[in-house]
């Protein structure tokens, strides 16, 4: 069975380097608009009897993406593919996972429900709170994946010394099995959230941030409120460098400046959400777990 990888609007850049790393044909969704904003969706090649790995992204613009990715999974499933797996390398509408107040739309049961219009789904490192477990709200196959091996790359080849900060409980996952990884040290701070824009920030004691080269970890930077009293801490305490990692890079609300402006030396994400941070490639990621 042969296989095509189809980038979406978001993904192009990835979903290419991916066909390339699996030895796949390469082709992107053909995507315009008719003249009342309706989105118009062909698909690039024949896909009858064919695998299809379809990349979309859902950043930004995750509304207009959410109808691209099903309209384009459906299409490939009518016009006989025989495998559809879609790949979202950063997957929205996972932050509300309860009715918080009455009435709430409970959005992500809704959105796994609604893709599955595709047979798999994978994701890199999803924003999971309350669930554990992808499978706890998709009925179709799906995977969860991890862009720690390469993070830790990264670090082990681009900061030398380095100290790596999360910045609470949930982050601390992330930067205490990328350590272990590249064995070095870790830590994790103490946070507490009074609003989604107002959060302090508290460094433990015993630990040695001056001088240092420091790594702040996320899986996700969204508004930077976080990692911002972050830096400001760790430039406190006479840090070095301070670097801002995450998996995903969304930048809300002109985030990146700002971070900067507290003292971030450098922001590094992945391509998982392309801008001009995506420094690190998780294309391999992706194809290993297609194998």
């Amino acid at each position: 069975m042969k296989t095509i990888v189809l980038g979406g609007t978001n993904s192009k850049e990835l979903a290419r380097k991916l066909a390339r790393k699996s030895k796949a044909k390469y082709g992107h969704l053909i995507v315009d608009h008719f003249p009342d904003g309706e989105r118009y969706i062909r698909l690039p090649f024949d896909v009858k009897d064919k695998k299809i790995i379809l990349v979309e992204s859902m950043f930004p613009n995750p509304d207009l993406i959410m109808i691209e990715t099903i309209f384009a999974a459906r299409t490939c499933k009518e016009l006989g593919a025989k495998q559809v797996i879609l790949v979202a390398p950063y997957l929205a509408y996972l932050r509300q996972d309860k009715r918080f107040h009455p009435r709430e739309c409970w959005s992500n049961r809704i959105m796994a429900a609604l893709l599955t219009c595709a047979d798999k789904i994978i994701v890199i490192d999803p924003h999971l709170q309350r669930i554990s477990k992808l499978s706890e709200i998709f009925r179709i196959s799906s995977k969860r994946i991890s862009a720690n091996k390469v993070l830790g790359e990264y670090i082990k080849k681009n900061i030398k010394n380095p100290l790596i900060l999360g910045p609470d409980l949930e982050s601390f996952q992330w930067a205490q099995k990328i350590a272990d990884m590249i064995r070095v040290q870790s830590t994790v701070l103490r946070k507490k959230r009074y609003t989604s824009r107002h959060v302090k920030i508290k460094l433990k004691n015993g630990h040695e941030i001056k001088n240092r080269n420091i790594v702040i970890i996320d899986d996700i930077i969204s508004s930077g409120h976080t990692m911002i009293e972050v830096i400001k801490q760790a430039r406190k305490k006479g840090a070095k460098t301070i670097t801002c990692m995450a998996v995903h890079g969304i930048f809300a609300e002109n985030a990146y400046n700002k971070m900067k402006k507290a003292g971030a030396t450098r922001i590094i994400t992945t391509n998982t959400i392309q801008n001009k941070t995506s420094k690190i490639d998780v294309s391999g990621v992706i194809a290993e777990s297609l194998t």
